[in-house]
């Protein structure tokens, strides 16, 4: 379990608490406040603090003293007609503070997207758990044949267990050394920030991270991309139910325009045109490498 009984403890206590505020309060939001959501197998995402809802995005939009103007429905369609046009800054508007539990790798990834504010648990300081992010056996896959940063087919049988076992074994041994070096029986022992050189890079760690929306967003199209690396896709999956409950209307345009829409080059455009004119378009005579036009029909020939 990635929390302990008196941790649960101490988030329920949070929750129990309420205060009156005229600040604006997202019901969908508050629902999520501080609960623990599981993640691989002893990760979790919680929300610690949130600022904001779609009301809020209208407001800066028109520069309003108030939740909007004329309706519901005219403020849905004014957030669908910024984010398709691209029109970020009322969405920074809105921030959120997230508590994150993930392996260390994981985060590495994660931290390329430098448009957050991050305070990260140090190992400097406090001695890490004894906790690391083993995969499930269907997540253990070999190197892909045409990504060189994706996986191929998942591993079977004796090679799958070959790996496991030596993932297992590995993070062990690297913990016991760790916890050796620090000391023990009276022993004075390393430093602990170099001690923790030698711990393996599915350790987990945590975080607070604190974003505005727009950023959030570009972070959520990128990791929640089927094509993401699973280890941080489901970090962004269970990141994109609790947005989507925050601030529906923002997320429900976020979907169709960012998620589950597409970009095409000018050399597909033309090529779409000339295939829907009746032309025979073919790999070389459309002028795409061969990388290309696999991503084209990758578009076009899904579903």
């Amino acid at each position: 379990m990635p929390l302990s009984s008196d941790q649960l403890a101490e988030i329920e206590a949070q929750r129990a608490q309420s205060s009156p505020t005229r600040r604006v309060v997202a019901e969908g939001m508050e629902d999520h406040l501080y609960t623990a959501h599981q993640v691989l197998d002893h990760g979790f995402v919680r929300v610690i603090d949130y600022m904001g809802d779609d009301a809020a995005i209208c407001q800066a939009a028109r520069v309003s003293y108030g939740k909007g103007t004329k309706s519901v429905q005219n403020d849905e369609g004014l957030i669908r007609y910024l984010m398709r046009h691209w029109h970020s800054t009322p969405f920074e508007m809105c921030e959120i503070k997230l508590h994150v539990k993930l392996p260390v790798f994981v985060a590495r990834q994660w931290i390329r997207h430098r448009t957050a504010n991050v305070n990260e648990y140090s190992a400097r300081y406090s001695i890490l758990d004894r906790e690391f992010y083993i995969p499930a056996p269907e997540h253990v896959a070999a190197q892909s044949e045409v990504n060189n940063q994706g996986r191929g087919d998942t591993l079977q049988g004796e090679e799958a267990a070959r790996v496991l076992e030596i993932l297992k074994a590995d993070s062990a041994r690297c913990y016991d050394n760790y916890e050796a070096m620090i000391g023990q029986d009276g022993q004075q022992g390393l430093a602990r920030e170099l001690a923790r050189m030698n711990l393996p890079a599915n350790i987990y760690t945590q975080w607070y991270w604190k974003v505005d929306l727009h950023n959030l967003f570009h972070f959520l199209r990128l990791r929640a991309d089927p094509h993401a690396q699973y280890e941080i896709r489901v970090y962004a999956d269970t990141m994109c139910k609790i947005v989507a409950d925050w601030v529906p209307f923002a997320y429900r345009a976020f979907e169709d325009y960012r998620l589950g829409a597409v970009n095409l080059s000018a050399q597909m455009v033309t090529c779409l045109r000339r295939m829907l004119s009746g032309e025979n378009i073919t790999q070389e005579n459309s002028g795409m490498t061969a990388r290309e036009w696999r991503e084209f029909e990758g578009v076009i020939r899904e579903g």
